[in-house]
């Protein structure tokens, strides 16, 4: 288990690493992460590689036994690269070339860019193969964040055109695919097809999703050149990861192909950052985790902790005192194995100065630095726990390609699909259930109930796999459009397979703006509501769990249930309410024989090798069941 803080001696004067990392054992780290963003002390000029600084610091690490995670520096280019070679700078949307001065500025498919990563990559392993004391390799830095996955330059609009090539061989069959008969958008040629910048009203939906097929795929070769390199030259305990792996729905490129190439996936927590007034809710950072944890449906390492605010020009929420290690503590009970903080003290240059570390510039103990020390106690003393393996009887599923229909064509200023996951997620979440987060296409036998929240673009094949898992007894939630679509984009002719499957047909449909709400009735009585969409369903072969009260459209259902052998399939056709969806979730449980309860609210409770462990998101003392909780505190029982 690795246990440690994020460290950049090459900020400060050199007359200070032994006294910080002096500092940092003390604490009770065994492990620092370096290096990520030192190409330029690294390579000062072209072809002249000097790891001498780097070698300094190894040596005093291993002097008191700390482990070392290395950083490929290839986040920020050093500003001889870019000067020498201007066409590696990406462009965004509007054809501007990006100002050297920010990070991951870079184009993933400029073959320059990608000869210097190689050969900074390849010098860096080669001169620290037989390191023993780097335990770990990160590849780049958080891949695709801050709007650095998309690049609008004449390669990428090549490359794309390429790729369209590759993928429909000829151009007939991508018209045909396309439809571009409508509007008239026939090509004749693939390099006649342009880039999806700007246009009156809009591209065709089937052409967006093939650019984000194409940046998913950009980004991904980008890591596996670092990935294949690395493999090539380092010792083979040592463990290739990246950080980040947040965002995962605001990224372009689909996370699972990278967790693949991966040998542990790593993630950067952050529950707060600049601009937000208060952090996201526990179910929101739970639900995150479990992402994280399912990517690879194993144990996750967390390589930056928040432990103070941050923020580069806007300041966010100030965690309250113990708050912050409480995330880390969640962190560790959803299938965290090992954690450092970001980082060990903040930064009194540059862009994130004011993220705050756990020692500030005045580089005096304080509270944070207790809670740190606290945490690892700890973490230590229960280390058999948190390496145990965690195995949901829930899944709630998502897919990239959905992902990227829905942000072509969200159909309601209010849908969000982050949120539209999270109203699976939420009420399982209250009654203390542990719900894998898994990519589509994952093992449905390894669970008894499986949810899919807007679920637009669906294949045949899979529709049919759910239908033979609900034979056997499974139970399957879908949300509101789901299978409308087919993998290309487009919406299918005639029968909706999973209308079909659910016995129900929808006869019309409705978006819900931002504040708009409709009412709902359910069969004994209870009133709810629908926002951000709704379907009006006739059921053909299910039940209807309830029914809308405006007048016209009262003698419609807004959501149902089939029995289909052993098992059961619901369709909930609208935004449903808190309320309706955790009475859903309550029945679904006690029909597949799983015991529930629910804790008082912000309470958390997470079973591991059969300890209880408890966590109290309230700023305010909580007691249950002869329980009492101080505010932010964990408890193992």
């Amino acid at each position: 288990m690795y246990l440690g803080v994020d460290y950049y001696p090459e900020h400060w004067p050199s007359d200070m690493m032994d006294e910080d990392m002096d500092r940092i054992k003390a604490m009770g780290a065994n492990t620092v992460r370096i290096g990520e963003f030192a190409w330029h002390l690294m390579e000062p000029v072209e072809g002249q590689y000097d790891f001498s600084y780097f070698d300094r610091v190894i040596e005093k690490l291993k002097e008191r036994e700390l482990k070392v995670i290395f950083g490929t520096p290839t986040a920020t280019f050093p500003a001889w690269l870019s000067k020498k070679y201007p066409e590696i700078v990406a462009k965004n949307i509007d054809g501007k070339v990006y100002a050297f001065g920010g990070r991951r500025i870079y184009c993933y498919n400029s073959e320059v860019y990608r000869d210097k990563v190689e050969a900074i990559v390849t010098a860096l392993s080669e001169h620290y193969k037989d390191e023993k004391s780097i335990v770990s390799w990160q590849i780049d830095n958080e891949l695709g964040h801050e709007g650095s996955d998309q690049c609008y330059c004449e390669t990428c609009h090549k490359g794309f055109q390429n790729f369209l090539k590759e993928k429909y061989e000829t151009v007939d069959v991508m018209n045909r695919t396309y439809g571009t008969i409508f509007w008239g958008q026939s090509y004749n040629d693939f390099d006649e097809v342009p880039l999806p910048t700007e246009t009156i009203t809009t591209h065709n939906p089937s052409l967006l999703v093939d650019w984000a097929h194409f940046r998913s795929k950009s980004i991904n070769d980008f890591a596996k050149l670092q990935i294949d390199i690395l493999r090539r030259q380092i010792r083979p305990e040592q463990k290739i990861i990246h950080n980040l792996f947040g965002g995962f729905f605001n990224r372009a490129y689909d996370q699972n192909v990278l967790a693949d190439r991966l040998d542990v996936v790593a993630y950067d927590n952050y529950p707060v950052w600049g601009g937000l007034e208060k952090p996201l809710s526990p179910e929101h950072i739970a639900m995150t985790l479990d992402y994280i944890r399912g990517l690879k449906n194993k144990n996750f390492w967390v390589v930056e902790e928040l432990m103070g605010a941050q923020g580069h020009t806007v300041i966010g929420y100030l965690p309250r005192p113990g708050q912050a290690s409480l995330w880390a503590h969640q962190a560790m009970a959803r299938g965290c194995e090992s954690l450092l903080f970001f980082r060990y003290r903040g930064m009194t240059h540059g862009a994130e100065q004011f993220c705050q570390g756990i020692l500030d510039s005045d580089n005096q103990d304080n509270d944070k630095l207790d809670e740190v020390k606290s945490f690892f106690a700890q973490i230590k003393s229960n280390e058999g726990v948190y390496k145990s393996e965690i195995k949901g009887e829930i899944a709630v599923l998502y897919d990239y390609i959905n992902r990227w229909a829905w942000a072509a064509q969200p159909q309601s200023e209010a849908f969000d699909i982050e949120k539209e996951i999270l109203r699976f997620y939420r009420p399982f979440y209250s009654y203390q259930q542990m719900v894998d987060v898994r990519k589509l296409e994952c093992d449905l036998e390894a669970y008894k109930v499986v949810c899919l929240p807007a679920m637009m673009v669906l294949s045949d094949e899979r529709v049919n796999q759910l239908e033979n898992y609900i034979q056997n007894g499974g139970i399957v939630i879908f949300g509101y459009r789901s299978g409308l679509k087919d993998l290309s984009n487009n919406i299918r002719f005639g029968c909706n397979p999973v209308q079909k499957l659910c016995g129900i047909k929808v006869k019309n449909y409705e978006s819900l703006g931002n504040d708009v709400t409709v009412q709902v009735v359910t069969q004994v009585g209870d009133g709810h509501s629908f926002n951000v969409w709704r379907e009006m369903i006739e059921p053909v072969e299910a039940e209807s769990l309830c029914h809308y009260t405006d007048a016209f459209y009262k003698q419609y259902s807004g959501a149902t249930r089939r029995t289909i052998g052993k098992g059961a399939v619901y369709y909930i056709g609208g935004g449903a309410d808190d309320a309706f969806m955790k009475t859903v979730a309550s029945d679904v449980l006690s029909e597949c024989g799983i015991q529930h309860t629910q804790l008082p609210e912000g309470i958390e409770c997470v079973v591991r090798e059969g300890v209880r462990i408890l966590l109290n998101h309230n700023a305010f003392k909580v007691s249950f069941d002869e329980i009492e909780l101080k505010p932010f505190e964990v408890k193992w029982i």
